[in-house]
């Protein structure tokens, strides 16, 4: 009879398993991310060795993760629904509202809504953030987008895509809140 030890090891070895599939890491290149062995981390998968804290942090670090979420009781990769009264808010400039409407730990892309109050922008500077691949949608409104100079007056339903080393801005041109949404892949540790 297996007792609840071992089932949450076996438990925690599977979820270590889905996420490493999720992300289409080998077992190699998940030991070299985490400072394991693939020898050890099919052992752990299977559920037949266990692994400490610290080496734990180590392969949810290296699988794009927190400890907690390789602990959490949802199957892996199964649909969440995130309400808009509950999404995270992000600090930005005055006059803008930025959420986080992707979830955690799934960490292939990011993805922000946005909404601008007339002449609201993302500051008087482009900006960059890491070298990720960017795509702007424009839900609703007039947007102005400055990429590396270069403006692009953006409308309900148009969209761009940039690399996000690319200096950027934007900035609500019309007279009613503009929304937007960025899709981010891969995530860059600093959006604004």
């Amino acid at each position: 009879m297996t007792s609840e030890t071992d089932l949450t090891q076996s438990q925690l070895g599977e979820r270590v398993l889905q996420f490493r599939s999720l992300r289409r890491m080998s077992l190699k290149e998940l030991g070299e991310a985490s400072g394991t062995t693939a020898g050890f981390l099919s052992q752990l998968e299977r559920g037949l060795t266990n692994a400490s804290i610290g080496v734990l942090r180590r392969i949810a670090a290296a699988l794009g993760m927190t400890l907690a979420d390789l602990f959490e009781e949802q199957p892996a990769g199964s649909p969440r629904l995130l309400r808009r009264e509950v999404r995270p808010e992000l600090p930005t400039n005055t006059g803008i509202h930025k959420f986080l409407i992707s979830q955690r730990p799934l960490r292939h892309l990011e993805v922000y809504a946005g909404e601008f109050e007339p002449g609201a922008s993302t500051g008087d500077e482009p900006y960059t953030h890491g070298d990720a691949q960017e795509i702007l949608y424009v839900v609703a409104g007039e947007i102005l987008v400055e990429l590396d100079g270069e403006p692009y007056a953006m409308h309900q339903g148009d969209s761009i895509d940039y690399m996000s080393s690319l200096p950027h801005r934007l900035v609500n041109t019309g007279s009613q809140i503009a929304e937007v949404l960025w899709i981010v892949s891969p995530p860059t540790q600093h959006l604004t």
